[in-house]
């Protein structure tokens, strides 16, 4: 999991050029800014590897190549033993200014393809491929990224490991894995989601003195989500009772999946829903009452019976284990046209895009990519190819609050604002966990957060939960075992 970082916009690799563009013509020359980048990344490194003496540096023939041959002489400066492998024999632009300093300090280049990189290295730095490339590597350059893998020793990347889009996080072929990645100007969005959650390592920025009157400039495209999100959630005065914190209904659970629904309706309860009811098949509800009995469990034969349950409810949790079947269609259909607010999720996902209908206006969907790909009539592989794209046109479509879940999950709404949790591990990938999802932003929703906050709030706290429950041990981990932590998160001055 990539360290917090202390900024919280994310850039598009056009906007993040656009302020380049701003900085030079505001008066601080390219090759200024390349020299900062430079000064900032080898600071980094001597801070991270301390003991290093010896450090390879890969240059390419771009600014990122001219980034990493101003650190080869800022490392040889301080006494480093520095070999330096070039992608090409001549630089473009700034970098050509850069490698020319390195010659002429009495370094030498050797070029890729000519020789293997050296393995016993203390540090690599990674300057091949910057924020440009849109591609899979090949040739030369992709043995050069399988031999950086190779390399024994500390990676730092310079701006974006080599071979990782940065726009939108996936690395459609080889690419470095990185130990540790300074990001200049401002983050790139690609660095948090996708492929980039396992590229980049320890994140760090560097802004390099653009004033900040120019940076403000810049909305950016998404924002970063933080911690201090719980602070949504107001400390609660004695004078209260239940009904004040919602009635959260939820509906699913067909046969063989009673878990799903218990799940949800329990982590519901466990970030504050004063009141959480079930409505599941008879069958469900003695094993249900007998794992939580603070929970109002009915069984519900159709969609008739279910309806009183939704006048009395305030925030409806669609779909954990409900079915595609007619029991389960039958009461998706009741409960979408209720006109409550609501959080879709597994077969109320599925049906949903069977059934395209309109939602009410706090309804929050939480797909995986394979569900999303259903709504969207597109493969999975086209989700994740560019998952802002998908999220903002489900978001779009649905007229809806949209999480979609994965490495670095994304948050949309209808007015096309997008956040990303930088939170949450890979032991999170085990059933049941989108049902406790579920459960955490409906009960949100009934303690009168809007789908917008109850569902940016509802993921962080979620994974969180799971980073807590998760400890040094990801592997083996459960749903369930995210529950105490979740009580813990949401009383905030107390997590």
């Amino acid at each position: 999991m990539p360290r917090l970082p202390p900024a919280t916009t994310l850039h598009t690799v056009e906007q993040v050029r656009a302020l380049d563009r701003a900085a030079i013509a505001g008066g601080i020359a390219g090759h200024e800014l390349m020299a900062r980048a430079a000064a900032a990344a080898f600071a980094l490194l001597c801070l991270r590897w301390q003991a290093a003496r010896r450090v390879l540096v890969v240059a390419g023939n771009g600014n990122n190549g001219g980034d990493a041959f101003l650190v080869a002489g800022l490392a040889a400066a301080a006494g480093l033993d520095v070999h330096v492998v070039a992608l090409g024999e001549e630089s473009s632009g700034d970098a050509a200014r850069a490698r020319a300093a390195w010659l002429d300090a009495g370094g030498s280049i050797a070029i890729a393809g000519d020789s293997t990189l050296p393995v016993e290295v203390d540090v690599l730095v990674d300057g091949l491929f910057g924020t440009g490339l849109r591609r899979a590597p090949d040739g030369v350059a992709a043995q050069l990224i399988e031999q950086i893998n190779a390399c024994r020793g500390g990676t730092l990347s310079l701006d974006v490991p080599s071979g990782l889009d940065a726009d939108s996080g996936v690395a459609p072929g080889v690419v470095v894995r990185a130990d540790a990645t300074i990001s200049f100007v401002g983050w790139k969005r690609g660095l948090f989601t996708a492929d980039g959650v396992d590229c980049c390592g320890a994140l760090s920025l560097d802004t390099l003195g653009i004033p900040p009157a120019i940076l403000s400039a810049c909305p950016g495209d998404a924002q970063l989500l933080d911690a201090g999100l719980t602070s949504l959630l107001q400390e609660r005065s004695s004078n209260v009772n239940k009904g004040k914190y919602g009635h959260v209904l939820a509906v699913g659970g067909s046969e063989g999946m009673a878990g799903a629904i218990a799940l949800a309706a329990e982590s519901a309860l466990r970030v504050g829903a004063g009141l959480v009811s079930v409505a599941t098949q008879p069958l469900n509800v003695a094993a249900i009452n007998a794992h939580r009995p603070e929970l109002m469990v009915r069984g519900i034969e159709g969609p008739q019976a279910l309806q009183a349950l939704i006048e009395r409810s305030s925030v409806l949790a669609i779909g954990p284990g409900l079915g595609q079947a007619a029991w389960g269609h039958a009461l998706w259909d009741a409960a979408v046209r209720a006109g409550r607010a609501c959080v879709l999720d597994a077969d109320g996902l599925n049906l949903l895009a069977l059934e395209p209908v309109d939602l009410p206006a706090e309804a929050v969907l939480t797909p995986h990519p394979g569900e999303a790909a259903r709504l969207l009539a597109c493969t999975v592989a086209e989700v994740q190819a560019d998952r802002f794209a998908a999220v903002r046109e489900l978001a779009r479509r649905h007229a809806a609050v949209v999480v979609l879940k994965g490495a670095g999950s994304l948050i949309a709404n209808p007015a096309q604002q997008v956040a990303l949790c930088p939170f949450g591990n890979p032991g999170m990938a085990s059933g049941g966990m989108g049902d406790v999802l579920t459960g955490v932003i409906a009960g949100l929703l009934a303690q009168g957060l809007s789908a917008w906050d109850a569902a940016r709030l509802g993921v962080v706290v979620h994974a969180l939960a799971g980073d807590r429950a998760a400890g040094d041990c990801p592997r083996g981990m459960i749903a369930g075992d995210l529950l105490p932590f979740l009580r813990v998160l949401v009383n905030p001055g107390r997590a």
